[in-house]
């Protein structure tokens, strides 16, 4: 027993100490991606300021392997952009709205503005808004979103 906790340690302090450890699996914490709940919770994550990348998913391989994407680039760019996942079997309306029939997917939701013409005001308690939405059709890995945040401009850092 004594042996196995030396070898973690020492396996730890490797990692910790070597620059360019690319071993599997990788440390990084806790997940960085917010389950969808409702879309009050998205349109408030949407007001923090940042952009939100979206994945519409299903159960199938695929989406196993998207996850584990989103992973990875949720915990390099959390600081300046949110992922979120949806599971559209739990969410349909909010899937639908997207008209897309192809699952797994991905849009970027960006810059939310009010409205400026409402339109027919059903209850006065609810405010429109405009947000930007672009597909993402980029290599799906870190270097992918990578190049697609420096394509559309969004506020992107190097890591170390």
């Amino acid at each position: 027993m004594a042996d196995g906790s030396l070898l973690d340690r020492m396996v730890s302090q490797f990692r910790s100490t070597c620059r360019y450890y690319t071993g599997y699996p990788k440390d990084r914490g806790p997940s960085r991606i917010i389950p969808f709940t409702s879309e009050r919770q998205f349109v408030q994550l949407l007001h923090e300021g940042h952009p939100v990348v979206v994945a519409f998913t299903i159960k199938c391989t695929y989406t196993q392997h998207l996850d584990k994407v989103l992973e990875e680039a949720a915990a390099t760019f959390h600081l300046h952009v949110k992922f979120v996942r949806v599971e559209c079997p739990k969410y349909p309306g909010f899937c639908l709205t997207r008209q897309k029939n192809e699952y797994p997917f991905i849009e970027v939701f960006y810059n939310p503005e009010q409205a400026a013409s409402p339109g027919k005001v059903v209850d006065p308690n609810v405010t429109k808004y405009s947000v930007k939405v672009l597909p993402f059709n980029y290599d799906q890995s870190v270097y992918g979103f990578r190049e697609y945040f420096k394509k559309h401009g969004f506020k992107y850092f190097e890591t170390n």
